[in-house]
């Protein structure tokens, strides 16, 4: 929006003509989201408050957490807000990119407060019925994929390349709107199942979405791209406003977040972050470095499906309760220790996930 604003009047003065860089928009956007998330946030957590919009918290959980019963949750629209804002205010919206990763991510994030609504105003402990819930993330998953699929461009766009290898790719054919659906839903959900200790989704979502960036700004420039050995997806580099409008967003959001919580993402948050990291890692073909990066939502998840699978077939629980922070904590770990903890272990899978653009 204000790109357009700003292009007009650089005829006029040649100092309008810096907003055309990407690296200060990409500043911009962070700025922008950032200030978004710290202003209303305040006013957010007083209107969740007053309305009585509290976490309800399960009676079969760390005792410590009873003490968190009826704090302020569905602040993921506050985060929403802030990169809707500051993507349409930063980015170019002729870009179709950037028009499907706000769609999808909005998307999900309906979803997530349809569930909400439910659970904490509604008092409806269910929420959203799992099958409609899945149902409905399909639905955009699969037009995201068959979107993406039909309007590529270049061979690269459907491509599978492989991390830590030079030209190693794999032609995916149809097979992209499979991977592509599964890429973003199953992403969406790893972050939900994250969200369950302050801060601990929202701190990794932010250093998987700054590494995204990097990897969307070397994607979309030519010459960046041949040097590194990685795909060229022309108009991708748009998508590092999108990155970094998700950093400043979710750093307003870790201020009242941080432990102990003055508020809670909920499903509105968690579902949109996640599917927001899944189909950007898909335009800019880094889905297994995205599986790297996201080491500790992949972890929360397979904790998870491996507790479910040794229950029904064995009748024992491998962890003590899942996901996987919840094990740590009935093991006497404070909250923060395991909240730090996994922060530095996304550090690490980040940087790893970084030196895929040179270690080839």
């Amino acid at each position: 929006m204000l790109l357009w604003l700003t292009s007009y009047l650089s005829g006029m003065h040649s100092f309008f003509i810096v907003f055309n860089y990407l690296s200060l928009r990409a500043i911009l956007g962070v700025l922008t989201a950032l200030s978004f998330s710290l202003l209303l946030g305040p006013w957010m957590i007083r209107r969740l408050t007053q309305r009585q919009i509290g976490q309800a918290i399960r009676d079969d959980g760390p005792q410590s957490h009873l003490s968190k019963a009826g704090t302020p949750t569905m602040g993921g629209a506050l985060i929403l807000l802030s990169i809707a804002l500051s993507t349409l205010l930063w980015s170019d919206l002729s870009n179709r990119y950037v028009w499907i990763v706000l769609l999808v991510t909005l998307g999900f994030g309906a979803i997530g407060w349809v569930d909400d609504w439910r659970k904490v105003v509604e008092k409806n402990p269910r929420g959203l019925p799992a099958r409609w819930k899945y149902l409905w993330q399909s639905v955009i998953g699969l037009m995201a994929a068959v979107f993406l699929y039909y309007t590529a461009q270049l061979p690269a766009e459907t491509q599978l390349i492989f991390p830590f290898f030079k030209g190693v790719v794999l032609e995916l054919g149809p097979v992209f709107i499979l991977l592509t659906y599964l890429v973003i839903v199953g992403s969406s959900n790893a972050v939900n199942l994250t969200d369950g200790l302050d801060g601990l989704a929202i701190l990794p979502t932010v250093m998987v979405a700054a590494a995204l960036g990097v990897f969307a700004y070397v994607s979309g420039h030519s010459v960046f791209a041949q040097y590194l050995l990685i795909p060229f997806i022309p108009g991708s580099g748009e998508l590092v406003v999108f990155c970094t409008a998700i950093v400043g967003a979710g750093l307003g959001f870790l201020w009242f977040n941080t432990y102990p919580a003055q508020v809670f993402m909920g499903d509105v948050g968690a579902l949109a972050l996640g599917a927001a990291l899944g189909v950007v890692a898909v335009i800019v073909r880094q889905e297994i470095v995205l599986f790297i990066m996201g080491g500790v939502f992949v972890m929360e998840t397979l904790s998870v499906i491996v507790q479910v699978a040794s229950y029904k077939l064995t009748g024992r629980r491998v962890f003590r309760m899942a996901p996987l922070h919840h094990h740590f904590e009935l093991k006497g770990w404070p909250e923060p220790r395991v909240i730090v903890r996994f922060w530095i272990i996304t550090v690490v899978l980040v940087l790893i996930g970084l030196a895929t653009l040179k270690l080839r």
